[in-house]
């Protein structure tokens, strides 16, 4: 089921903006009440692959063979790992990535969006000479996605420094059957481990091939993958089992939500999904690990934290793109504000995001808040 309490979109043209120009700092800062002199001078430090994404929207169909298809919409933004530190930006956390760019065009431009445009720290990131940028090719229809991507082999050791920075948290994608040392270097410096992973393309789904399973203190798979790691029936019932090999387990569920089991506490939690015109799936399961981070590092009661995941990513499929769709806090507080102004409300739904109350900021003249979106990979600038 999903719940009763409805969500918004924003209407309209989206603006266009230039690459490289802020699209304002966070107006929140949800570990505000937690710093303290000494701590570590990042939130969360992650590595990967930046794409550059080249999203299509607005097609009626899938694309037939031998035809040629016209889309109503196109966006481009750094995508991949980008993704992901874009979303923990954009919530507040100071974020630190490391990664490979290409010294091309496509290279300059993820960087510079990333690094001005967010705020991100590329500090432990480097430009590759004489190596290519990956790029996807996304084209969003029906609720669903189809993407090209094109890429040539990375370069030694990409991305991932041999000593990551210290930061409260690290977001590590596990491979089955590889180990990535900074992950033990991380958790070594009092890091705590966030770990997802993608589909088991050897097809053992076995937990003993995720090595670094051992260092992570939550583990955020999706339903099925959950089941195939641990041979269950049922998301739930392999949620509870994964906590046999991590503290925390947290298990998408779709359209039915999520559902946690904290080992330590015994706590399970479970929070339905905000149902949603989704426009682009793209990013989605990123930024839900953004928001659940988001909390945990703030210390948030486990039910809120699912909820609020769930709340960014319903935000983030209403529009397209991965990066260019993770919300902001304007627009977490512009759909609190919108959801309380609605007629029939459902109250048990409503109070199930209470907690966002004194969070969000205050209500700022004009409308819903602008999203961030670049219709092209940039306007020249004038003179």
């Amino acid at each position: 089921m999903t719940a009763s309490i409805a969500s918004t979109a924003s209407t309209g043209k989206r603006p266009s903006s230039v690459a490289g120009v802020p699209h304002g700092r966070a107006q929140v800062d949800p570990l505000a009440a937690l710093r303290a002199p000494g701590e570590p001078p990042w939130d969360v430090y992650l590595t990967g692959t930046v794409f550059l994404d080249i999203i299509f929207t607005g097609l009626d169909s899938a694309p037939v063979r031998g035809t040629e298809s016209w889309a109503r919409g196109m966006g481009a933004s750094p995508g991949g790992a980008a993704n992901m530190a874009t979303a923990l930006a954009r919530l507040g956390l100071r974020t630190s990535l490391a990664a490979a760019f290409g010294d091309d065009h496509y290279g300059d431009y993820c960087w510079d969006t990333l690094e001005q445009g967010e705020g991100i720290d590329l500090t432990p990131s480097r430009t590759v000479p004489g190596w290519h940028s990956p790029v996807t090719v996304s084209m969003a229809y029906e609720g669903e996605r189809t993407m090209v991507s094109h890429g040539h082999e990375p370069p030694p050791e990409e991305p991932a420094p041999d000593c990551p920075p210290r930061a409260r948290a690290a977001i590590a994608s596990l491979t089955p059957g590889k180990r990535a040392p900074w992950i033990a270097q991380a958790a070594s410096k009092g890091a705590r481990i966030f770990g997802d992973v993608g589909w088991d393309d050897t097809g053992a789904w076995d937990l003993a091939g995720l090595a670094d399973l051992e260092y992570c203190e939550a583990f955020l798979p999706n339903a099925e993958e959950a089941m195939r790691y641990t041979g269950s029936d049922c998301p739930r019932a392999a949620a509870h089992a994964l906590t046999d090999h991590v503290p925390l387990a947290v298990v998408t569920l779709g359209a039915e939500g999520a559902y946690a089991v904290d080992r330590r506490t015994g706590e399970t939690a479970e929070v339905p999904a905000i149902e949603v015109e989704a426009l682009d799936p793209t990013g989605a399961g990123d930024v839900f690990v953004a928001g659940f981070v988001t909390g945990t590092l703030a210390d948030w009661p486990l039910a809120d934290r699912l909820a609020f995941a769930g709340l960014t990513a319903a935000l983030s499929v209403q529009e397209f793109g991965g990066s260019l769709s993770a919300p902001g806090w304007s627009e977490i507080g512009a759909w609190w504000r919108k959801v309380q102004s609605l007629q029939r409300q459902d109250q048990a739904a409503l109070r199930r995001y209470a907690f966002l109350a004194g969070l969000v900021p205050e209500e700022q003249a004009g409308q819903w808040p602008r999203l961030r979106a670049v219709p092209t990979i940039g306007f020249r600038r004038s003179a």
